[in-house]
Protein backbone atom coordinates (compact mmCIF):
# COMPACT_ATOMS: atom_id res chain seq x y z
CA UNK A 1 0.00 0.00 0.00
CA UNK A 2 1.43 3.37 -0.92
CA UNK A 3 -0.29 5.17 1.95
CA UNK A 4 1.28 5.05 5.37
CA UNK A 5 -1.95 6.15 7.01
CA UNK A 6 -3.41 3.88 9.64
CA UNK A 7 -6.94 4.63 8.43
CA UNK A 8 -8.99 1.42 8.49
CA UNK A 9 -11.23 2.67 5.67
CA UNK A 10 -8.27 2.71 3.31
CA UNK A 11 -7.35 -0.81 4.33
CA UNK A 12 -10.83 -2.06 3.52
CA UNK A 13 -10.71 -0.42 0.10
CA UNK A 14 -7.28 -1.95 -0.54
CA UNK A 15 -8.60 -5.40 0.38
CA UNK A 16 -11.51 -4.94 -2.00
CA UNK A 17 -9.05 -4.08 -4.81
CA UNK A 18 -7.13 -7.30 -4.15
CA UNK A 19 -10.07 -9.34 -5.36
CA UNK A 20 -10.60 -7.15 -8.43
CA UNK A 21 -7.04 -6.68 -9.64
CA UNK A 22 -4.47 -9.51 -9.58
CA UNK A 23 -1.55 -7.02 -9.68
CA UNK A 24 -2.09 -5.50 -6.25
CA UNK A 25 0.55 -4.67 -3.66
CA UNK A 26 -0.40 -7.87 -1.80
CA UNK A 27 0.26 -9.91 -4.94
CA UNK A 28 3.58 -8.13 -5.34
CA UNK A 29 4.50 -8.88 -1.73
CA UNK A 30 3.59 -12.53 -2.23
CA UNK A 31 5.75 -12.62 -5.35
CA UNK A 32 8.66 -11.25 -3.32
CA UNK A 33 8.29 -13.89 -0.59
CA UNK A 34 10.88 -16.58 0.08
CA UNK A 35 9.60 -19.74 -1.60
CA UNK A 36 10.63 -23.37 -1.16
CA UNK A 37 9.89 -25.76 -4.02
CA UNK A 38 9.37 -29.40 -3.01
CA UNK A 39 9.80 -31.95 -5.81
CA UNK A 40 9.23 -35.70 -5.87
CA UNK A 41 9.67 -36.86 -9.49
CA UNK A 42 8.62 -40.50 -8.91
CA UNK A 43 6.93 -42.51 -6.19
CA UNK A 44 10.34 -43.31 -4.71
CA UNK A 45 10.72 -41.14 -1.58
CA UNK A 46 14.52 -41.11 -1.86
CA UNK A 47 14.13 -39.03 -5.04
CA UNK A 48 12.66 -36.09 -3.12
CA UNK A 49 14.46 -32.79 -3.37
CA UNK A 50 13.89 -29.11 -2.74
CA UNK A 51 15.09 -25.73 -3.93
CA UNK A 52 14.59 -22.31 -2.44
CA UNK A 53 14.01 -19.02 -4.21
CA UNK A 54 13.74 -15.36 -3.26
CA UNK A 55 10.30 -14.99 -4.85
CA UNK A 56 7.34 -16.91 -6.21
CA UNK A 57 8.20 -15.77 -9.75
CA UNK A 58 11.78 -17.08 -9.42
CA UNK A 59 10.35 -20.37 -8.20
CA UNK A 60 7.99 -20.61 -11.19
CA UNK A 61 10.93 -19.91 -13.51
CA UNK A 62 12.76 -22.69 -11.68
CA UNK A 63 9.93 -25.12 -12.49
CA UNK A 64 10.16 -24.12 -16.17
CA UNK A 65 13.94 -24.63 -16.11
CA UNK A 66 13.46 -28.04 -14.50
CA UNK A 67 11.20 -29.01 -17.42
CA UNK A 68 13.65 -27.59 -19.95
CA UNK A 69 16.46 -29.68 -18.39
CA UNK A 70 14.22 -32.74 -18.66
CA UNK A 71 13.63 -31.97 -22.36
CA UNK A 72 17.39 -31.58 -22.95
CA UNK A 73 18.01 -34.99 -21.36
CA UNK A 74 15.26 -36.56 -23.48
CA UNK A 75 16.51 -34.86 -26.70
CA UNK A 76 20.30 -34.62 -26.31
CA UNK A 77 20.97 -34.16 -30.04
CA UNK A 78 18.44 -31.41 -30.67
CA UNK A 79 20.06 -27.98 -31.16
CA UNK A 80 16.88 -26.24 -29.97
CA UNK A 81 13.77 -27.44 -28.23
CA UNK A 82 10.39 -25.75 -28.14
CA UNK A 83 7.36 -26.62 -26.05
CA UNK A 84 3.98 -25.21 -25.25
CA UNK A 85 2.38 -24.65 -21.89
CA UNK A 86 0.16 -27.76 -22.13
CA UNK A 87 3.29 -29.93 -22.38
CA UNK A 88 4.77 -28.18 -19.35
CA UNK A 89 1.54 -28.74 -17.41
CA UNK A 90 1.51 -32.44 -18.41
CA UNK A 91 5.07 -32.72 -17.05
CA UNK A 92 3.96 -31.13 -13.77
CA UNK A 93 0.95 -33.47 -13.56
CA UNK A 94 3.20 -36.50 -14.16
CA UNK A 95 5.44 -35.68 -11.19
CA UNK A 96 4.59 -37.75 -8.12
CA UNK A 97 4.51 -34.55 -6.07
CA UNK A 98 5.23 -30.88 -6.64
CA UNK A 99 4.36 -28.22 -4.13
CA UNK A 100 5.75 -25.04 -2.73
CA UNK A 101 5.87 -23.25 0.57
CA UNK A 102 5.58 -19.46 0.41
CA UNK A 103 6.66 -17.34 3.36
CA UNK A 104 4.02 -15.04 4.80
CA UNK A 105 5.52 -12.20 6.79
CA UNK A 106 2.19 -11.36 8.45
CA UNK A 107 2.01 -14.75 10.18
CA UNK A 108 5.73 -15.61 10.00
CA UNK A 109 4.80 -19.00 8.56
CA UNK A 110 5.07 -20.83 5.25
CA UNK A 111 1.82 -21.34 3.33
CA UNK A 112 1.66 -24.58 1.27
CA UNK A 113 0.42 -24.58 -2.33
CA UNK A 114 -0.29 -27.49 -4.69
CA UNK A 115 0.28 -28.27 -8.39
CA UNK A 116 -2.82 -26.41 -9.55
CA UNK A 117 -1.69 -23.21 -7.82
CA UNK A 118 1.80 -23.62 -9.30
CA UNK A 119 0.35 -24.06 -12.81
CA UNK A 120 -1.79 -20.95 -12.36
CA UNK A 121 1.25 -18.91 -11.30
CA UNK A 122 3.30 -20.26 -14.23
CA UNK A 123 0.50 -19.33 -16.62
CA UNK A 124 0.41 -15.77 -15.27
CA UNK A 125 4.21 -15.50 -15.43
CA UNK A 126 4.46 -16.76 -19.02
CA UNK A 127 1.53 -14.61 -20.16
CA UNK A 128 3.22 -11.51 -18.73
CA UNK A 129 6.52 -12.45 -20.39
CA UNK A 130 4.75 -12.93 -23.73
CA UNK A 131 2.99 -9.58 -23.42
CA UNK A 132 6.30 -7.83 -22.62
CA UNK A 133 8.00 -9.54 -25.57
CA UNK A 134 5.21 -8.37 -27.89
CA UNK A 135 5.76 -4.72 -26.95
Amino acid sequence: MSSSSGDKGQLVRAEARIQENPRTPTETLLNMSHTILLVQPTKRPEGRTYADYESVNECMEGVCKMYEEHLKRMNPNSPSITYDISQLFDFIDDLADLSCLVYRADTQTYQPYNKDWIKEKIYVLLRRQAQQAAK
